[in-house]
């Protein structure tokens, strides 16, 4: 009975020791710093294709609300007040994007 519990207070020892060194083999602030130039460098071009969907977006609604306007479709101004609101959308989420990461 003795034995077994030496054995297993002999295990708890070395994984406690053992473990001990592996935490401080790490270099934590250098992955973290690599982990942010990474993510900034990929930032600035990923606000560019945003403001390049947004700006397909707003050419392609332009000429829906273009072509319900010319027919006098009633509903022309609900789908104007939709598209707006997509391309002011996709404008202020790439800004505050930005600022919150940048």
């Amino acid at each position: 009975m003795k034995s077994k519990t030496f054995q297993k207070l002999v295990v708890l020892g070395l994984t406690l020791f053992l473990s001990s060194n592996l935490f401080a083999q790490g270099n934590g602030v250098a992955g973290i710093t690599e982990a942010t130039q990474m993510v900034t460098s990929y930032f600035d071009p990923a606000t560019k294709l945003i403001y390049a969907i947004g700006a397909v977006v707003g050419l392609i609604g332009g000429v829906r609300v273009y072509n319900k306007f010319s027919s006098g479709d009633p509903d022309t101004s609900k789908t104007a007040a939709s598209w707006f609101g997509a391309c002011i959308f996709l404008i202020v989420s790439a800004t505050i994007l930005r600022s919150f990461f940048l």
